[in-house]
């Protein structure tokens, strides 16, 4: 899948984060081209949602900068402060980018169809004739069309999460970020919500995933990250990752996960 690194999507450098005493990242750095798939995978409590997290402001970094199309979220100066932009262009900067969480995170008081409208109304300031034949066109997308006036508590696990996708597609971001969004779900509900993933890799939607399917990373991204212990040990196109892991904690893992 064709990048362009020269002006990466998302360009993260030395990316320090500390939960009081706790450092749980410690200097990652990632760059992820327009229209690449990167998957991050490594074991629980190794930061990746962490730094998913950081990378949409809903963390703080403690050092580092993070730059989203080429605008400067966050950086470090030569007095080694961490300053952020100023809140409105947070706000701008951060809607570039859609989040899918790992426990869905819909409203329950909403049926599926305001789930998708709410945001675009009230952020984005559109009217609801306006954001109505978008969010049925992302409904069918995901196959729930039929579903719109459905309250989340009537739904599976499944089609909850595919709701949250077209909701987040709804605000138009030009890159996905995805926090181990089939690890609440039964397995046999898993496939249905990787499907949709897949086809907006093949429409070439800038995406990095947090996942722990490791076939799903391996066919659909087009780099797999390896993260443990707050760093990022192996970064590679997943072809050769799972073939040939170079770092010893990388083959480990996968030899514990496939």
């Amino acid at each position: 899948m064709p990048s362009t690194m020269a002006s990466p999507m998302i360009h993260a450098r030395d990316v320090h984060k500390r939960f009081a005493a706790v450092e749980v990242l410690k200097g990652v750095s990632l760059a992820v081209g327009k229209g690449e798939v990167v998957a991050v995978i490594g074991p629980s409590g190794s930061g990746k949602s962490t730094f998913l997290r950081c990378l949409n402001h809903l963390e703080t970094i403690n050092r580092g900068s993070i730059d989203i199309e080429g605008e400067t979220l966050v950086a470090t100066g030569a007095d080694g402060v961490c300053r952020y932009s100023p809140d409105a262009d947070i706000r701008r900067i951060c809607r570039k980018m859609g989040m899918v969480f790992q426990h869905f995170n819909l409203f329950p008081h909403l049926t599926v169809l305001q789930n998708i409208i709410e945001a675009p109304i009230t952020v984005k300031g559109l009217r609801r004739d306006e954001i109505l034949p978008k969010a049925e066109t992302l409904l069918r997308k995901v196959g729930l069309l039929d579903k719109q006036a459905s309250y989340p508590s009537r739904l599976s696990g499944g089609q909850k999460q595919r709701v949250a996708i077209a909701r987040a597609l709804a605000m138009e971001p030009d890159i996905m970020l995805f926090d181990e969004p089939t690890s609440a779900l039964d397995p046999e509900l898993t496939g249905e919500v990787l499907r949709t993933i897949r086809e907006l890799a093949e429409e070439h939607m800038t995406m990095l995933v947090v996942t722990h399917e490791m076939a799903f990373a391996r066919e659909v991204a087009s780099r797999v990250v390896f993260m443990d212990g707050g760093e990022i040990l192996e970064a590679r196109s997943a072809k050769e990752l799972f073939a040939a892991p170079e770092h010893p904690r990388t083959r480990a893992f996968l030899e514990n996960m496939l």
